[in-house]
């Protein structure tokens, strides 16, 4: 409630104590400062995510290894409309970590998350090592930009709609990628 409110920067332990109303002794009990406990936040919300995800893992990844190179993609409904799901299940607490994103780390919180998703798919398409960074760098960046708009405006879109949309970005981004190994 408070990082909806104001930047972490701005929030003292007075007031978090004040808001959850504990003592100043149990929170130094626990922390050494307010950036570990949002790091421990950090953490919480990738376990619950990876737990969420996990329940549509083994199809994922078994279509990432087997599918043919023509139905590969980086982004697909099959593991994206879960994403989206989990997303708008916490709106609000993702909305408060994108405000936040820079005192989080979160853009290298989302690339290790994403490394086990694009590096296989990258590596299938045989697309040069040197490459991956930049091509994870415009991935992933695009699809927080893309959930930052939606969180932003409350999740009103469908799920189905934001999903086309990551899609149709994906694709052209593919489209450009495979024109740019040709011309190697």
């Amino acid at each position: 409630r408070l990082m909806q409110k104001k930047s972490i920067k701005e929030i003292t332990v007075k007031e978090l104590v004040d808001e959850v109303d504990i003592n100043r002794s149990t929170f130094y009990l626990h922390y050494e400062t307010i950036g570990d406990l949002l790091t421990e936040s950090v953490q919480y919300i990738n376990q619950q995510f990876q737990e969420h995800m996990n329940l549509h893992a083994e199809d994922f990844f078994s279509n990432i290894r087997e599918c043919p190179l023509d139905e590969l993609y980086l982004v697909m409904p099959a593991y994206l409309i879960p994403y989206l799901e989990y997303i708008k299940q916490n709106k609000r607490l993702f909305c408060t970590v994108l405000k936040s994103s820079g005192s989080l780390r979160l853009d290298r919180t989302y690339r290790r998350m994403m490394h086990h998703v694009f590096l296989p798919i990258l590596e299938r398409f045989q697309v040069p090592e040197t490459d991956h960074q930049y091509i994870m760098a415009f991935y992933v960046n695009g699809l927080m930009a893309i959930l930052s708009e939606w969180l932003q405006n409350d999740c009103r879109d469908s799920i189905e709609h934001v999903c086309a949309v990551m899609e149709q970005c994906v694709m052209c981004g593919q489209k450009n990628q495979k024109k740019t190994t040709q011309l190697r």
